[in-house]
């Protein structure tokens, strides 16, 4: 058997056991991928091996994790694992998250059902409607305005990425003073400044903007307008965007973990972004979000939005968005989405648009991102996705011999800012192994690809060794974003 077909082969395998499965036993199904995660990449010749959810989380130091799969229209499982906080309180289903930019598209079926009643058009100035704070002008706001579409698909010109959050002892600011960038804001103003529908650029700072308008045009508390609009309508009893989160509901949520294991200060921090970061919630309420969305979209009765609204909301607007949501795919294979990633949580929200499939994951660490998708992925195997993005990527790998693995050992170091970005490189037997914090904590073995570049299982960044003439490195190129950086070797 070819390579190829061997690495095939292991992927159709639950497909063959799901035929010799009783119909309605879920147990096999969930059993299967709880021990069949899936790296990002695996190598060509070597068929995936599934790796265990328990060891995982141990290898990637995350204390707790909670998932909900979505099949059939409806929540087939839903589990968790871990602890939520030092105390050795185990996760449960009901256990709280911070949803993070998942916030993002909870918030913007708000503003669509604005939409549909007439108090809020997609595509005028939203100046019209605000009125405890206005877009500032500016010279490339003067050439076009700031709409809901814009913010919603993150092309209005506006700046700010993300946020951070607020400590328990640090003051939090009021939301015009976050849109202003004043004391005690810990973010730079939101502005205009680059002509609103020029190019697509992720904007957290432009949910701030929206919640704003919502809360202008409606006269009502943010959290109230969302649980009155959104989370009663769609089931999500479990959620809410009040921050700093309320004491009665704090006995029930996870506590934040850094990436090397420590608990967030103070437990976790407050987003006064509401709509961008603000959502606590748990992966079967965003299950019951997702299912409303594609139940709406095939017009069988969404109670958050009509048909028409829905199927404007997961339709491409801009590259890579829908409206409030991430688009990918197309035909069957077409599925909106969203990721987290607040101070000590990371989470993934992913749907399909026809078909009733997704699965949510939320996690209590900052390395949470990478155990959540190898878990994904056993998801998508299991449950037969259409997706190629969620299948390992398989890569061609070459051994250059003890000698030139020798010669990378070593740190490497460049500034960024007031950071500096160290990569740690070692040999450990006959594997190199590299770590890149925060996209590695822990160590990662590294496989040389035939261009010469380096690459993990796990994924994140390739990496390429410049190498004086006796083969010893003198730096890395790290692939983070659309420039390498470089690092210089320590001395």
């Amino acid at each position: 058997m070819r390579r190829h077909a061997r690495v095939a082969a292991f992927l159709l395998l639950p497909a063959l056991l799901r035929a010799q499965t009783p119909a309605g036993d879920h147990h096999h199904r969930i059993a299967r991928v709880e021990n069949g995660l899936l790296t990002a990449n695996v190598v060509a010749g070597r068929p995936p091996a599934g790796m265990r959810l328990a060891d995982r989380m141990r290898y990637y130091r995350v204390p707790g994790l909670s998932i909900a799969v979505i099949d059939g229209g409806r929540i087939a499982w839903a589990r968790a694992y871990g602890t939520a906080g030092p105390d050795g309180t185990p996760v449960d289903t009901g256990t709280l998250f911070q949803a993070a930019s998942i916030s993002k598209p909870v918030a913007a079926v708000a503003a669509l059902r604005l939409v549909e009643s007439g108090r809020l058009s997609l595509d005028e100035d939203v100046n019209a409607r605000l009125v405890s704070w206005k877009v500032p002008g500016s010279p490339p706001a003067k050439e076009k305005p700031v709409t809901l579409r814009g913010i919603l698909t993150h092309s209005a010109g506006l700046t700010v990425h993300g946020f951070r959050g607020y400590a328990p002892d640090e003051s939090v600011p009021t939301l015009v003073q976050l849109l202003n960038g004043e004391r005690p804001a810990n973010s730079a103003p939101v502005r205009v400044d680059v002509v609103p529908g020029s190019q697509v650029r992720y904007s957290g700072g432009g949910f701030s903007v929206m919640q704003q308008l919502l809360v202008d045009v409606t006269g009502r508390p943010f959290p109230a307008l969302m649980r009155e609009a959104v989370l009663g309508p769609a089931g999500m009893g479990q959620s809410g965007y009040e921050q700093p989160l309320p004491a009665a509901r704090a006995g029930r949520a996870a506590v934040g973990h850094r990436a090397d294991g420590r608990p967030v200060a103070g437990r976790w921090h407050s987003y006064p972004e509401m709509a961008a970061a603000g959502l606590w919630t748990t992966p079967s309420d965003l299950a019951r979000f997702a299912i409303e969305l594609q139940r709406a979209y095939a017009g069988d009765g969404g109670r958050v939005l009509s048909p028409a609204a829905a199927r404007q909301m997961l339709s491409r607007q801009a590259p890579e968005y829908g409206l409030g949501v991430a688009f990918e795919g197309a035909a069957d294979s077409a599925r909106f989405s969203h990721g987290g990633a607040n101070e000590g949580y990371r989470a993934y929200l992913v749907a399909f648009r026809e078909g009733g499939r997704g699965a949510v994951v939320m996690t209590n660490s900052d390395a949470g991102g990478e155990v959540a998708m190898e878990l994904l992925r056993a998801v998508a195997r299991e449950y037969g996705w259409p997706a190629a993005g969620f299948r390992p990527r398989e890569r061609p790998a070459v051994d250059e011999g003890p000698a030139a693995r020798r010669g990378l050992a070593g740190r490497y170091w460049t500034a960024r800012g007031a950071d500096t970005l160290w990569l740690t490189a070692a040999v450990a037997g006959d594997t190199l192994r590299a770590a890149l914090p925060p996209v590695w904590v822990a160590p990662r073995p590294l496989y040389r690809a035939p261009d010469g570049s380096y690459f993990a299982l796990e994924g994140g960044p390739a990496l390429r060794f410049e190498r004086d003439s006796s083969g010893t490195a003198t730096a890395v190129l790290v692939e983070l974003g659309p420039r390498p950086v470089r690092l210089e070797r320590a001395k």
